[in-house]
């Protein structure tokens, strides 16, 4: 009896069980860690990437009953027409769809720096992207009427002065084209929301900011005694993903330790 309990517990702690999940960027980062949480929660898992190698490998390491990989440029149309349309063809439904592929671009403060040409690859992969996999996935949603649609932004997203211009332009348009989509689509119950992390700890984004493992310890100032790892922000997405979070649309879910709420220049609190 106690051997049966248990195994309706654990089933029932799986809580994307028999749903269907595209992720962008699922090779590496933020979007593998999400691809590994939610094959351990039940989820059927096509990743969209880029680097073939890496996500095979990620595909080896799980189920391949239930996980599978098409390469996908998020900038071209017919890529990410054609990896909703093989998740469908493949398990018959899309229940949750995750824009999460992203650059950051050059580090170029001065306006003056920066290039066209590197401004717009920029808005192309974080914000062009992210329309497309939205669009694509509100056509298979649709005629079924619902489905979760989930975007990586940024902290960044809200304020500005602590990333690049084109990365915080790309962020800062992609809410307000969640929120946009959310009013839309919601007519159809499908729901759009933002995760938005601050400084994640990734080999990436060490290099992006020259910081080694002090350092980035450092930049933890508001939030005392953890560090921000990707299997975090993969956490939020699973609650955005779920039906947990059924009433949730047109938010940004800003997992920043309250960075994005501190005057930096003026606090009176003191900084232990």
């Amino acid at each position: 009896m106690a051997i049966g309990n248990f195994s309706l517990l654990a089933a029932a702690a799986r809580r994307l069980e028999g749903k269907v999940a595209v992720i962008t960027g699922g090779a590496s980062g933020i979007g593998e860690s999400t691809a590994r949480l939610f094959s351990k929660h039940g989820a059927k898992v096509v990743i969209a990437d880029v680097q073939d190698d890496l996500a095979e490998s990620v595909c080896r390491d799980l189920s391949p009953s239930s996980t599978s990989f098409v390469h996908c440029d998020v900038t071209k149309e017919e890529d990410v027409e054609n990896v909703v349309q093989t998740a469908t063809n493949k398990y018959g439904k899309l229940d949750i769809m995750f824009n999460n592929a992203g650059i950051a671009g050059m580090v170029k403060p001065n306006i003056l720096d920066n290039d066209k040409i590197e401004f717009e690859q920029v808005i192309r992969v974080n914000l062009v992207g992210a329309f497309l996999g939205i669009k694509h996935a509100a056509r298979v949603m649709i005629p079924v009427g619902k489905g979760s649609i989930i975007n990586t932004a940024s902290a960044c997203s809200p304020i500005g002065g602590c990333a690049p211009h084109a990365y915080t332009s790309s962020k800062h348009g992609l809410v307000g084209l969640v929120r946009n989509t959310a009013v839309e689509l919601g007519q159809h119950g499908i729901r759009v929301n933002c995760v938005s992390p601050y400084i994640v700890s990734t080999p990436l984004v060490k290099e992006f900011f020259k910081l080694d493992d002090d350092k980035l310890h450092g930049v933890y100032s508001n939030l005392k005694g953890g560090v921000l790892k990707a299997e975090d922000i993969a956490k939020a997405a699973l609650y955005l993903g779920s039906d947990e979070s059924k009433y949730v649309s047109g938010h940004n879910l800003l997992v920043d330790g309250g960075f994005t709420i501190v005057n930096a220049g003026f606090c009176m609190f003191e900084q232990a």
